[in-house]
């Protein structure tokens, strides 16, 4: 996803540099053209040869390095990058980023870049909430930087509380939020629902289904790395909050309507990608199972119908995206509800076909809109959702 990306990934003296060898690796897995410079202080945690190893490129230590042949090295590498990244930001850099000192390699190549600026602060507690520090922090937002908020717990040095580097994972999808895709998404509210919803049967039990959000979340991501302001609407799932989104947490059907219709006047694309249980207790009486011959039986009825409240209320230019998972007929099955909930695409997907069901990382959709089809072929949901997202921005013009 970051093929033809270079990435300035600046290591500074910190016990967490670790963490940013397993960062420069992951970043290289995403096909990014990784540069690490790293400060004198850093190569005495680890050495350049390890980031040498896992990028296939020469690591900068030297303002005055001879091995980097015909240019200035740090202009050279500056005209490169389309984003720095400094992991671990000790406070002694963060304060010369600040105020615009340029006395080793890496601050005066940061000082000669134009792209965008990210700093994953890494020190201990103390440091990290000192007032200098924090007005150092403030100063580089000011400046255009994003400061990464840093992790809280017990600290290399014996001390508890913020200032923990972010785990490298974490450091990637800031990386890929920026870097993965163009931002033609820029200006539009995107609302995707995902995961599963849950009907309470009494203080134990609850109705559910399999669904796990992935679908939901890769829409998600990939709608705000597009540029999109994105709110998701998940139900209980076991996957990171995504970062770059406002994330609003529900567990029952009727939450889910609530949290949806309330805010669904003021989007301009909304993605129904959750599997919303259909089904609850009819009555709080119903609560209690009740047996019969030995079965368990407990009276149902219906949960809102969340599609069919949009498709009713759905204003002029709004683009409504719907999911239908089929065992069995799933065409003419999707076509009725694209009609009758006035969809405008509806992204079907037969549950019963390998690698196109819930809990795993691929799907194969089948896009119906009123007037054609296209079928997809099986593709990671990060693919999938991108190729869906496509499609919205083509039928939206």
């Amino acid at each position: 996803m970051l093929k033809g990306k270079t990435i300035l990934l600046g290591v500074t003296g910190g016990i967490a540099c670790y963490k940013s060898a397993m960062l420069a690796s992951a970043l290289v897995k995403q096909h990014a053209n990784v540069l690490v410079i790293m400060t004198k202080n850093a190569t005495e945690f680890i050495a350049p040869l390890t980031f040498q190893q896992l990028t296939g490129n020469h690591v900068a230590v030297d303002t005055f390095d001879r091995n980097f042949p015909h240019k200035v090295e740090h202009v050279a590498i500056a005209d490169q990058a389309d984003l720095v990244l400094i992991a671990p930001a000790t406070a002694n850099v963060l304060a010369k980023c600040a105020h615009g000192l340029a006395d080793d390699m890496l601050t005066t190549t940061v000082l000669a870049c134009d792209c965008p600026k990210i700093a994953a602060p890494a020190m201990n507690t103390k440091m990290y909430l000192n007032p200098v520090t924090q007005d150092n922090l403030n100063k580089l937002r000011s400046y255009g930087w994003e400061v990464l908020e840093p992790g809280s717990g017990v600290l290399a040095c014996g001390a508890v509380g913020p200032g923990r580097m972010p785990e490298p994972q974490d450091l990637l999808e800031v990386v890929l939020h920026h870097l993965s895709h163009e931002k033609d998404m820029t200006g539009l509210k995107v609302l995707v629902t995902a995961g599963p919803t849950r009907e309470a049967v009494d203080p134990v039990r609850y109705l559910t289904n399999k669904s796990t959000g992935k679908m939901g979340y890769a829409i998600a991501k990939a709608a705000a790395a597009r540029g999109a302001e994105v709110t998701l609407v998940s139900g209980p799932v076991n996957l990171p909050k995504p970062p770059y989104m406002d994330v609003v947490d529900i567990t029952s059907a009727q939450d889910m309507y609530d949290a949806v219709t309330s805010r669904s006047d003021e989007m301009d694309i909304i993605i129904k990608a959750a599997a919303v249980a259909d089904y609850r207790p009819s009555t709080v009486a119903d609560h209690k199972v009740k047996k019969s011959d030995g079965d368990m039986s407990i009276p149902l009825s219906r949960t809102s119908d969340i599609l069919k409240t949009l498709g009713e209320r759905k204003k002029p230019g709004q683009f409504l995206c719907g999911f239908s998972m089929e065992t069995q007929n799933m065409v003419e099955n999707s076509r009725a509800k694209l009609t009758k909930k006035n969809l405008d695409l509806i992204a079907a997907n037969n549950v019963k076909v390998a690698g196109a069901g819930f809990a795993v990382d691929t799907n194969i959709l089948t896009l119906i809109s009123p007037d054609d089809m296209t079928e997809l072929p099986l593709l990671t949901k990060d693919a999938a959702a991108d190729v869906l997202l496509d499609e919205i921005l083509k039928r939206r013009k």
